[in-house]
């Protein structure tokens, strides 16, 4: 009989993306592996770190924002990487315990460490799906058993846009799931981008290449922007995530902008 079982699907020998971030914000659901290509990232691009970091404070203001100002009760987190402090349920159900969440990632070490995201307040619902952004019926399909897409949804998409390259098939993926959502429902974005250390950006993004580590896209803030056509931005528009209604703002002024940028807009 085959094991099938996440355990026996994680190759510790190969880094992954979503460990790397792990490692980033501090948590321990990572291997030596991903260390090491974290690391390197990390002196080849200095402030990869403090990318991650920004990029996690982004949607928990962001989140917040659309439960608490926007009435948002629902969310379809796709590409929701490995638990740590304020996974979306976390934040979503302290401003309405009854709020629902699935999440969706194609990572069997996040399937393996899914517990922790599926600790729902008793009045809402989390769910889990493993499966890939690039297949929006089979997503949709079982999202469907715990959200009600006759109402307001926010899907999310933070840092998994540029495993699909090609700007036409994200746009299309993009619009796919939005198509099935009601006026009301939000598009959340963030992508990383090569615009603030552009040398150092284009250094790691090769690095990965010729290691065949993982691929990823890196796209101009334009490029993102793209991926909005047709809904209403709110301010500031898309901009680095570090400056997306930033809690610093206005006593200490913005941060520094970071090669992650974002936006939130919402269906007519």
């Amino acid at each position: 009989m085959t094991d099938d079982s996440p355990l026996s699907r994680i190759d510790t020998s190969r880094p992954s993306q979503a460990r790397a971030w792990n490692y980033w914000l501090g948590g321990k659901h990572y291997y030596p592996a991903d260390k090491e290509l974290a690391d390197m990232l990390e002196k080849h691009y200095p402030g990869m770190q403090e990318i991650a970091v920004h990029t996690r404070a982004f949607l928990r203001r962001a989140v917040r924002h659309l439960a608490e100002e926007e009435g948002i009760r629902q969310f379809l987190d796709i590409g929701t990487g490995l638990p740590t402090e304020d996974n979306t349920h976390e934040v979503a159900q302290r401003v309405d315990p009854a709020s629902r969440i699935v999440y969706v990632d194609n990572d069997p070490v996040v399937l393996l460490h899914a517990r922790a995201l599926l600790t729902s307040h008793p009045d809402g619902s989390c769910d889990y799906l493993e499966a890939d952004v690039r297949d929006p019926d089979d997503i949709l399909t079982r999202a469907a058993r715990t959200l009600d897409f006759t109402r307001p949804t926010a899907v999310m998409l933070l840092g998994v846009l540029g495993t699909v390259r090609d700007d036409d098939d994200a746009y299309a993926l993009i619009q796919r799931y939005m198509d099935v959502l009601p006026s009301g429902s939000y598009l959340m974005i963030e992508d990383g981008t090569k615009t603030v250390k552009p040398e150092a950006a284009a250094e790691a993004e090769q690095l990965r290449d010729d290691g065949h580590v993982y691929s990823y896209e890196l796209r101009t803030p334009e490029r993102i922007e793209r991926f909005f056509a047709g809904l209403r931005l709110l301010d500031p528009g898309v901009v680095s995530v570090s400056q997306w209604r930033s809690e610093e703002e206005p006593v200490n002024g913005l941060p520094e902008p970071v090669d992650a940028y974002c936006g939130v807009a919402g269906k007519p």
